[in-house]
């Protein structure tokens, strides 16, 4: 697995050779659970011990089902330092995800000696003309001084950007196993709702539990959006016209005791933005600023054009519009400002916020190749500065959306689904065979194949994405060959496929509803009509 994800490695045979192996540039140690089980690691932990400052050596420990028990795992966890446990069986692509991950946190710390090798040169020479130049001590120092400052500050950014990254896999990972359970809740209440429609109590209920389910998608939007694996649609868009379009919605957002002023000035160029992830955007910094004005105030907009001539932290030289959101509310001190778009930090109390807001505003701008830039001074007001790339184009005209049929005139298809989890499988055999179409259901893509080689035919097939032994890309090239006139649907937790799939197919991002998978259904067979 690991060559062939381009990840060079070795095989030790005993954790006596592997004492001996492990240098200054091994990036990851793979362990079995057994090999460590009743072995002596003391010289390995001495080894890790005596590990130079910037070295933190990461271990990846393929665990048996249910992992190690509480005593053994904080007994490696102690020993080795930088443990990752991973449970067997797993997902290849799980374990690839985790080598990947840690294969750059190492790469970061070999990045740390490079920098620390280059302070150290630059002490000697230092203290080389602090020795022949005593007249100029005091400049030296000055000088040392500042390397340190930067190199601290360097550290500090290291640290965070592996933190940052950890946690934007995480609940990647958490927001796409999400997606697939609310999926099947989202089907199954959407299903039931059309046969308790004649009892208004059950349908108060099951309102209210779709409701909920849909508030869960959308947090899954956000945590997709904070880890940065979030389709966005980049176009360019007229930002005034944007902002102006949203009037209505942010007044009453903000309500009547706070005074909203723009400030929106004509013949600018467009911005190269999602529209839908813009306005969520401004929605979501308009109500943190009316949250921060509790007894009213001032919320101002505005838009203006700047230009870098050079590389400005995540944005590089080029012509941005910048959407500025500026309140008079009670502000924040220097070190909440420093946490400020960290996730899952809030200043609200329990229950009123997320933690997501921020982050997932400033997950979405690096998305679009801009930032997010927060100043606040406190008891007088923050002010939050989305820049995205500003561009000559013209706007892009939206392409008109075919009607979407009903169960009742819609063609009538043979479907192949095909998805690995039940639940999911059964929710949605349920709604296509609500809509009238026939349906063949396989659990995997060897089956799936297995169906069309044994001379099946169908008319369209949804497959999920990421599936064990062939995921949907691998099963539609198959597939195609087999049957050239089949139309292919493919389904994913995440909204976008993984660069390198290699095929162009329409997607579906689950959670999706009837009525979404009718609509993309209608479509793909739009010119049959």
């Amino acid at each position: 697995m690991l060559s062939e994800a381009a990840v060079p490695s070795i095989s030790i045979p005993d954790l006596e050779t592997l004492a001996t192996s492990i240098h200054d540039d091994t990036a990851f140690v793979v362990l079995t659970e057994e090999v460590l089980r009743g072995r002596d690691i003391g010289r390995i932990s001495t080894l890790l011990a005596n590990q130079p400052s910037w070295s933190d050596l990461p271990f990846i420990i393929l665990t048996s089902r249910g992992g190690p028990d509480r005593h053994s795992s904080a007994r490696l966890s102690e020993s080795l330092g930088n443990v990752t446990f991973l449970e067997r069986p797993f997902h290849p692509t799980t374990f690839i995800s985790v080598a990947r991950s840690a294969m750059k946190g190492r790469r970061r710390q070999f990045e740390a000696r490079t920098r620390l090798e280059e302070i150290s040169r630059l002490n000697e020479t230092l203290e080389e003309r602090v020795a022949i130049r005593t007249a100029e001590l005091q400049r030296a120092n000055r000088v040392l001084s500042e390397q340190i400052a930067q190199r601290e500050d360097a550290e500090e950014r290291l640290r965070q950007s592996q933190k940052l990254e950890a946690i934007g896999q995480l609940t990647g990972g958490v927001a796409h196993d999400f997606n697939n359970l609310l999926m099947a809740v989202l089907g199954n209440l959407g299903l039931l709702s059309k046969y308790v429609s004649h009892d208004p109590n059950a349908a108060r209920l099951l309102e209210g539990a779709t409701r909920g389910a849909q508030r869960g998608a959308a947090l899954t939007q956000r945590l997709l959006a904070f880890g940065r694996r979030q389709d966005l649609t980049v176009r360019p868009t007229d930002m005034v016209g944007l902002i102006i379009g949203m009037d209505d919605l942010l007044i009453r957002s903000i309500g009547q005791n706070i005074e909203l002023e723009k400030h929106l000035p004509r013949q600018l160029p467009r911005a190269l933005i999602d529209a839908n992830q813009v306005e969520l955007a401004l929605l979501n910094l308009a109500i943190n600023a009316r949250d921060a004005m509790p007894s009213g105030g001032k919320l101002v907009l505005s838009v203006r054009q700047e230009r870098l001539s050079a590389t400005r932290g995540e944005l590089c030289a080029r012509e941005y519009l910048v959407l500025s959101v500026s309140d008079t509310g009670h502000g924040m001190d220097a070190a909440t400002l420093k946490r400020a778009i960290d996730p899952f930090f809030s200043t609200k109390g329990p229950g009123k916020g997320t933690g997501l807001g921020l982050s997932m505003i400033h997950g979405v701008a690096v998305q679009m190749n801009g930032a997010l830039e927060l100043t606040s001074v406190l008891n007088e007001g923050t002010t939050a500065e989305l820049w995205f790339p500003a561009t000559s184009e013209a706007t892009l005209d939206e392409p008109v959306k075919p009607p979407v049929a009903s169960s009742e005139t819609a063609k009538l298809l043979r479907v192949l689904l095909v998805d690995d989890d039940a639940l999911i499988a059964m929710s949605s055999v349920d709604m296509l065979v609500d809509l009238g179409h026939t349906v063949t259901e396989a659990n995997s893509g060897k089956a799936a194949l297995a169906l069309l080689e044994a001379g099946n035919e169908f008319d369209l097939m949804i497959t999920d994405y990421s599936m064990p032994g062939m995921n949907g890309a691998e099963l539609a090239r198959a597939a195609l060959l087999l049957a050239p006139k089949m139309q292919i649907l493919v389904a994913s937790g995440y909204a976008e496929l993984p660069s390198g799939a290699g095929i162009d197919l329409p997607k579906l991002g689950k959670p999706y509803s009837q009525s979404q998978l009718a609509d993309e259904i209608s479509k793909l067979f739009a010119g049959d009509e």
